[in-house]
């Protein structure tokens, strides 16, 4: 059963952000690394029915990697500001659901509120959108819905802004000749960087039981991936290079092919997962 679109009172649908490049993000955004979707699954040992509440879901990456490996989950909620996101999350979700439920609530993460009686969630989880969110508001939220033993997961692994590969450099040069110094931020100016460490935020909260996991994540890129990826990012979307975006498009092929081996552009990360509790919850 997927459940419509619960749109928050006061909130309002962004579409101007990445509501074009979703079919793109689908495509083009790495999935989770396996280790830590079974570190996900593993929070949940224990749980009977495990519900997820996924904050900033995009096109629902971690309900669609953690359903074939925790099957016990009997509910989903998924919360974006970006209904073009929802809709296409709903559709990659539907043919691996199999009985669990999916609602979807359109607003800022910290407005959201279960509209599924007794199906409290067990895992609140964030990946790589918790430093557009209100975080403390967040948090606040979360303590208000989870379980008493949920798990907050936060998770990231920078992007390809802040990466350190040579490759890497010379696109972020030429990125910033098209578009300036400073890195954009989509529709909300430059980004000034999330001002404070999510540790700071979750020790001030009620979740201030925190363990840290680093996966260690090899990636290669086509030259053509990478400007897939370009596409769904605050950085680099279209329509900031307004009329010139082809031409950023052509220059940047041309650059990465130079830098390719074989083709590959390969990438060096590393996956954080930050997993919170309440102090004396479950470890």
């Amino acid at each position: 059963m997927t459940r419509p679109h619960q749109p928050a009172s006061t909130a309002v649908s962004d579409e101007a952000l990445f509501g074009a490049e979703a079919d793109d993000y689908a495509r083009y955004r790495p999935s989770l690394p396996d280790a830590a979707v079974h570190l996900l699954a593993a929070t949940q040992h224990g749980v009977p029915a495990p519900v997820l509440l996924d904050l900033g879901t995009g096109t629902g990456q971690v309900p669609r990697v953690l359903l074939p490996v925790l099957r016990r989950l009997v509910h989903i909620d998924l919360v974006d500001v970006n209904q073009h996101m929802l809709a296409t999350a709903l559709t990659a979700l539907e043919p691996v659901r199999g009985n669990c439920t999916v609602s979807a609530f359109t607003g800022e993460a910290h407005t959201f509120a279960p509209t599924v009686p007794g199906r409290a969630p067990t895992l609140i989880t964030s990946c790589r959108s918790f430093h557009w969110m209100s975080r403390p508001e967040v948090l606040d939220m979360a303590n208000r819905v989870a379980a008493p033993h949920a798990v907050v997961a936060i998770m990231g692994d920078g992007s390809l802004w802040t990466h350190e590969a040579d490759w890497k450099v010379a696109l972020r040069g030429l990125t910033q000749t098209y578009l300036g110094e400073e890195r954009r931020a989509g529709t909300r100016g430059t980004y000034a960087g999330p001002g404070r460490f999510y540790e700071d935020d979750l020790a001030g909260s009620a979740f201030s039981d925190v363990t840290e996991r680093r996966v260690p994540v090899a990636r290669a890129w086509t030259p053509e991936d990478v400007l897939g990826y370009l596409r769904t990012t605050s950085f680099a979307r279209p329509a900031l290079f307004a009329d010139r975006h082809h031409e950023f498009e052509a220059e940047a092929l041309g650059l990465l092919k130079t830098h390719a081996r074989g083709g590959v552009l390969r990438e060096d990360a590393e996956f954080t997962v930050l997993l919170a509790r309440r102090p004396g919850g479950d470890a």
